[in-house]
C-alpha cells in the first residue's frame, strides 16, 4: 500500500467506494466523476503505478474484471458500446498514479468524442515506428 494513494486507501477500506465487482486481485468501482452513465474503474488490489509497473497476473485479473463490467454495461444498462481506457503518465492524462482501467459505457446519443481526429499517417513514419517497436 502506498500511503497517499486514493485507490490503495479504497482497497484497504479506509475510503468509501461503490464496489460493483471483484476478484482476488482486482476491484471494480464506480467512477465519482463519470463520463457517461455507468462509468466504472477497475483497479488491482496491489499498488502499481501504470501499465509499465503492473505484474502480469494483476493485469490479467484487471482485464478479466473489465470484461465482466463491460458486459454488464451492455446487458444491464443498455450501452451501445464500451470504451476501455488506461492512461500511463501525466502526458497521457493519468491523474491517479495507481493502475486503473476506465470502463466507459457508450450510448448512441452521448456527448463524448474522440480526443483526436483519425487521419492517414505517413507510410514512412509508420514503418519506422513499426521497425523500432517490432520484436527482435
Amino acid at each position: 500500500m502506498v500511503a497517499d494513494c486514493i485507490f490503495c486507501k479504497i482497497v484497504a477500506g479506509e475510503l468509501p467506494a461503490t464496489i460493483i465487482a471483484s476478484n482476488e486481485r482486482a476491484l471494480a468501482l464506480m467512477d465519482i466523476n463519470p463520463a457517461t452513465r455507468g462509468h466504472a474503474l477497475v483497479i488491482p488490489r496491489a499498488h502499481a503505478q501504470d501499465i509499465h509497473d503492473i505484474g502480469a497476473e494483476d493485469l490479467a485479473a484487471c482485464a478479466a474484471l473489465a470484461q465482466v463490467v463491460a458486459g454488464r454495461a451492455r446487458a444491464r444498462l443498455g450501452a451501445d458500446g464500451v470504451n476501455l481506457l488506461h492512461s500511463a503518465g501525466a502526458a497521457a492524462w493519468q491523474t491517479v498514479f495507481h493502475f486503473h482501467i476506465h470502463v466507459i459505457p457508450r450510448y448512441a446519443a452521448d456527448p463524448l468524442k474522440l480526443p483526436w481526429v483519425p487521419a492517414a499517417g505517413e507510410a514512412g513514419d509508420i514503418a519506422a515506428a513499426a521497425a523500432a517497436m517490432a520484436a527482435d
